[in-house]
């Protein structure tokens, strides 16, 4: 175990954030979905680190993008178009001159994927291909960071989840999430570009999209407790969650992006929590001072989507970049309250 923290201690220096701006200092970056949840805020994070960003976004009005999330930024060094990462004219203008891409551009509710199959597969996974295979023709140098889920393993079959883990997604969006990841791992072994897949668990925190249920349940129940009203769980709401804060997420996709070391890698991204469904609802409900929380039975086929408990394994990326999770799941939330106290005219009404 010291030897493992003198490690870590390293890649920490390693991945300073004087290193960092003199790593992205003057880069040319494409973030599709830019406009979106995590997309905005890894946007506002790299303009601080010096680099130029060029956000695509389809601003799609069930996925998320809001025009608010990147007001704090300096505009000099950002460029916004809307598009669609189905447009292959559009992207390749984009992708010719671009050193890094962050591909977040995706149908986001795997509710919504059971009916809506066929657009799910031509944004998840046409406009995942269409990146690839420009950056294969145009610009094979062009490091690609993937944002995908947890949803890709399906039910968990032991304690821990790893990369290593079996993959038997239940719903059309853990399949198509699973078959991008197969794509990034061919163009990077067939092809040499440099890709990189991050498995994102349960994500939260500011700039998320607050309209529905359907992308992420802890905002959701903020939105319902910050109006007074009801969250419901099913059940006794016993199963264990993952839940990760925003920051850490950009600091792992920013640190990802900026060392050769994760080239055509897959890793986890979690938190260092396995919290409750009913913890976390608790919390919610303590930390906005409202809300009320009430027990239902679950629904009758629960089980096609019930993955049981959510155990996560991030030691692959702690020992490879340094990367450790900083906000517990209590900060977060009271973080994410405050966001949306200062700023819940911009997400309400969309």
């Amino acid at each position: 175990m010291p030897y493992f923290s003198g490690v870590i201690t390293i890649l920490m220096h390693e991945f300073s954030e004087s290193f960092l701006k003199g790593y992205y200092a003057d880069k040319h970056v494409l973030i599709t979905g830019g406009l979106g949840f995590l997309g905005s805020n890894i946007a506002n994070r790299l303009v601080t680190l010096g680099a130029s960003v060029v956000i695509l976004d389809s601003m799609h009005p069930s996925y998320g993008g809001n025009e608010h999330n990147i007001d704090p930024i300096n505009k000099d060094n950002i460029q916004v178009v809307i598009g669609d990462v189905r447009d292959k004219a559009l992207l390749e203008s984009l992708i010719i001159s671009t050193d890094v891409i962050y591909h977040f551009a995706a149908q986001v509710s795997y509710i919504d994927s059971a009916n809506m199959p066929f657009e799910d597969l031509e944004v998840n996974l046409v406009g995942t291909l269409n990146i690839l295979e420009l950056c294969k023709h145009i610009n094979p140098s062009a490091k690609i960071l993937f944002a995908s889920s947890r949803l890709v393993i399906g039910v968990s079959s032991n304690q821990i989840i790893n990369e290593e883990h079996p993959t038997h997604p239940l719903s059309i969006y853990g399949a198509h999430k699973l078959a991008a990841e197969k794509y990034f791992s061919i163009y990077n072994h067939n092809y040499g570009i440099p890709t990189t897949v991050l498995r994102i668990t349960n994500p939260y925190g500011p700039r998320q999209q607050i309209k529905h249920s359907k992308y992420s349940i802890v905002g959701w129940f903020i939105r319902l407790a910050m109006e007074g009203k009801e969250l419901t769980i099913f059940g006794d709401g016993g199963q264990r969650r993952n839940y990760i804060y925003v920051e850490d997420i950009v600091d792992a996709f920013i640190r990802c992006g900026a060392t050769p070391r994760t080239n055509g890698q897959l890793y986890f991204v979690g938190s260092k929590e396995n919290i409750e469904f009913r913890e976390m609802t608790k919390l919610v409900i303590e930390t906005v001072g409202n809300g009320t929380l009430r027990h239902v039975p679950w629904p009758s086929n629960y089980e096609h989507v019930e993955t049981g408990d959510v155990n996560i394994d991030t030691s692959k990326l702690r020992k490879e970049i340094g990367w450790d999770p900083q906000c517990s799941l209590k900060e977060g939330i009271i973080r994410t309250v405050e966001y949306y106290s200062r700023h819940w005219r911009y997400y309400v009404n969309k």
